[in-house]
């Protein structure tokens, strides 16, 4: 401790921001909370499982009709 000049703490400083609501935020947060929820994680997989299924589906079925497309096309002119 010094004799002349003695320490004196500096009273604290006001820091208020308010918190303002913001309904965006809101959603996202229960929509995340939603998907942690116990088994969505399953969904979630069976789900993006059966879309990519149905992919799979029509680019066969495309590549079906297009390889029969050109064998009967490939037939007409011999």
């Amino acid at each position: 401790m010094s004799v002349l000049f003695p320490k004196v703490n500096k009273p604290r400083e006001w820091d208020y921001r308010p918190i303002y609501y913001d309904e965006e935020k809101e959603a996202r947060k229960d929509k995340r909370l939603a998907r942690l929820r116990r088994g969505a994680f399953r969904e979630e997989h069976e789900k993006n499982m059966t879309e990519l299924r149905k992919k799979r589906q029509s680019k066969l079925l495309l590549w079906f009709i297009l390889i029969g497309l050109l064998v009967f096309g490939l037939y007409i002119l011999l």
